[in-house]
């Protein structure tokens, strides 16, 4: 496994900056292996990831955030976070009925694409037990009611406390998560939706989409909010349809859709890819 480090930051957009960063790295016998930077020049804030080699770095990994901080972060007015490669994150997966998204979650993770660990998968229904069983991932049904939500999301809570979850990936959870436990993983809950909202809320989009003739049908991966769907989009796509797809068509290529951006949206998460400001994300390529 690879021992890098991986600093995201952003800042006051001014002079300087990218060539502070890179010497406060290579005068102490880092190697960089990965940089890029975006300006944006309407709100004037300048946007970076760069990644280096742990190897020969002068500055021990426990203090290079202290330094950071004390040389640059203060001086620039920086916001930043630092990750190292060799400490995957902790995912936790949310579902309820639908498992096309679950069963490519676990297959990429499966395969070994994603430096991830999944620790386990959590459900308002028992109905995809044999999946998780099937992949050798524990599986904890919390069954929801009006009356039980706040009861059952402080153990659902208390349960991600206890395996020290890192992010949450909502595949096809059908519960609205509460502001509570957003407030817990600020830009670490993941969620998927077509992306005909909110053209055609409700139960049965597809249909009122068919009904309606379109011609594209889409999905949108992002970070859930206090206000529903309307998180900082982290990766969307379509798919052209035409008059001659049935609603089933419509159906199963939102759900091919659906699963693809999603795991594209975690991909970018897992390699720390995705930076937020305000209520828009910076992606790195």
């Amino acid at each position: 496994m690879k021992n890098n480090v991986i600093l995201l930051l952003h800042c006051p957009d001014q002079p300087g900056i990218l060539a502070e960063v890179t010497n406060f790295i290579t005068v102490n016998k880092g190697n960089i292996v990965y940089l890029d930077q975006h300006v944006d020049h309407v709100e004037n804030i300048f946007f970076m990831r760069i990644e280096w080699e742990l190897k020969d770095f002068t500055i021990p990994r426990d203090k290079i955030g202290e330094y950071f901080e004390t040389l640059y972060a203060r001086k620039y007015q920086m916001e930043f976070h630092l990750y190292f490669s060799d400490i995957p994150p902790r995912m936790a997966i949310f579902v309820s009925r639908m498992s096309h998204c679950l069963y490519d979650l676990l297959a990429r993770y499966t395969a070994g694409e994603w430096n991830v660990t999944i620790p386990l998968i959590v459900s308002n229904h028992s109905d995809l037990a044999n999946v998780a069983e099937r992949f050798g991932i524990p599986y904890h049904v919390f069954p929801i009611t009006k009356d039980s939500k706040k009861e059952q999301e402080e153990k659902e809570m208390k349960l991600l406390k206890d395996n020290n979850i890192d992010f949450i990936v909502l595949a096809r959870y059908m519960q609205v998560i509460s502001e509570n436990m957003i407030q817990h993983y600020p830009n670490n809950i993941i969620n998927i939706h077509h992306s005909f909202l909110p053209a055609f809320v409700g139960a049965k989009p597809y249909h009122a989409a068919f009904a309606r003739g379109v011609k594209i049908v889409g999905a949108t991966g992002h970070y859930v909010t206090t206000e529903l769907d309307a998180g900082p989009i982290i990766e969307q796509d379509v798919v052209r349809v035409t008059h001659k797809d049935t609603v089933e068509d419509l159906i199963n290529k939102g759900k091919d859709l659906e699963k693809i951006v999603l795991s594209r949206a975690v991909q970018k998460h897992i390699e720390h890819k995705v930076l937020t400001y305000k209520n828009k994300t910076v992606i790195f390529s």
